[in-house]
């Protein structure tokens, strides 16, 4: 799957990381560059994230975003300056030729993996198209999802794992299911920050537990992936979202050196 300039699947370990949320110009190019310059060193293609508008929030009172011309500029901007291509989720299908005109890789929620007018929108709109697991979904669930998008002509399918709901307020991850979800012919990203969190466990917030988000990602890969998603924050605790989740910028490579190894040992013995 073509995005932009780096090609997800059947080659080394893709990595799509950025803040949740595009808070500035300068904290976005700030992760974009170090976060750049660590894939390279790595042999990481390297894809930036940021959200524009946090839609899916636990409480009403919580920070969304700014507006959304201002948020994809922000993230079409990070793109062209350090020559990487760019992702971000969108809510509604009216939204999808707007985004798919700023980024490169258009990515469906996991609370709205379902929603068939937004597939189609999102195929329609030209880009390729990365969705989120539903945490209500087993991974074999993912084949109507795909097949959906290939009956609406998507340009490029990815799935992605972000856990699966366990009792309350809790997510687990099925590594096996990983497998299954690339049974279906598409790349298969997993989601190691949002794999981490504890949904609504802080009442008016997502809670989580960000230690273990090393040792999810390492098994990930361990199992075999084209792409790994993280969300990372110069400061998470400061972050206006997804704070409990977010990893530390400056422990970067402490995250990505150990799975740079593990992908490395993986595809020599392919």
């Amino acid at each position: 799957m073509n995005v932009g300039n780096v090609t997800i699947g059947g080659g080394p370990l893709t990595v799509i990381a950025g803040p949740c949320l595009a808070e500035s110009k300068g904290l976005c190019e700030e992760v974009a560059g170090t976060m750049k310059a660590l894939c390279a060193e790595l042999g990481f293609p390297y894809v930036f994230k940021a959200s524009f508008d946090k839609a899916n929030r636990t409480s009403v009172d919580t920070v969304r975003g700014g507006e959304m011309e201002e948020g994809l500029a922000t993230i079409h901007g990070v793109g062209q300056t350090f020559g990487v291509p760019t992702t971000t989720d969108l809510h509604l299908p009216d939204q999808a030729v707007t985004v798919a005109q700023a980024v490169d890789l258009l990515q469906i929620p996991a609370f709205l993996c379902r929603q068939t007018d937004l597939l189609a929108a999102a195929a329609r709109a030209g880009k390729p198209v990365n969705v989120k697991k539903g945490q209500f979904l087993a991974p074999h669930d993912c084949g109507n999802i795909v097949q959906k998008l290939r009956h609406f002509d998507a340009k490029g399918i990815m799935l992605t794992e972000r856990g699966t709901t366990f009792g309350y307020n809790a997510l687990i991850v099925d590594m096996a299911g990983l497998e299954t979800m690339a049974s279906f012919g598409v790349p298969v990203c997993f989601d190691a920050t949002h794999s981490a969190q504890r949904p609504g466990g802080a009442g008016t917030e997502t809670a989580g537990v960000r230690e273990s988000i090393p040792a999810m990602a390492r098994a990930a890969v361990a199992v075999g992936l084209d792409a790994l998603f993280v969300e990372i924050h110069p400061a998470p605790d400061k972050a206006l979202s997804d704070k409990a989740t977010q990893w530390p910028l400056a422990r970067a490579r402490e995250l990505l050196e150990p799975v740079a190894a593990i992908h490395n040992v993986r595809a020599s013995v392919r």
